[in-house]
């Protein structure tokens, strides 16, 4: 981090999170910073974060998006990788918020029904399929798993734990 930026108030600003003042402090300090992002220290609602974003024109994360991201760059299991994907693509879901009319796909042909598709419903439809595809493949990667735990079992394969807190250098 180049800058931190710490406000006390009595509640949070449900529009934006930070007040007026707050905020144009954090844009004169992201101009001089050259800074590419922000990271809030907190869940922001999908409307505070999509207004953060078209206030200070630079990306903003928060706590949630960013555990996210850690444990995706860290994931090397099969299922670990499916486990964040899907972890992702349901929490993005919840903060797709739509553009504008501008983004509906056209109905085309005569007589059509309206304007079709909006890129919103899109996105959705999109992220829900593939919700169903991970959790099709999670089943998968489960079902493997439990075969050769079966396995390990009839062949009297012995099993052994190692217990203790982390870095207890086990």
């Amino acid at each position: 981090p180049v800058a931190r930026v710490i406000q006390n108030r009595e509640a949070v600003h449900p529009g934006t999170y930070l007040g007026k003042g707050k905020l144009q402090e954090l844009r004169e300090m992201l101009y001089e910073t050259g800074a590419t992002g922000v990271i809030c220290d907190d869940e922001l609602s999908p409307a505070q974060l999509k207004n953060l974003e078209d206030i200070l024109d630079t990306k903003v994360m928060d706590r949630t998006m960013v555990i996210l991201d850690i444990f995706a760059s860290r994931a090397t299991t099969r299922e670990g990788k499916i486990q964040v994907e899907l972890a992702q693509l349901k929490y993005r879901a919840a903060r797709l918020v739509g553009l504008r009319n501008s983004l509906s796909r056209l109905g085309g042909g005569i007589g059509t029904r309206g304007p079709g598709e909006k890129k919103l419903e899109v996105d959705r439809r999109l992220i829900h399929d593939r919700i169903g595809q991970l959790k099709a493949e999670l089943e998968d990667v489960k079902r493997h798993r439990d075969v050769a735990r079966q396995q390990r079992t009839r062949n009297h394969t012995p099993v052994a734990a190692i217990v203790g807190y982390t870095n207890a250098g086990k």
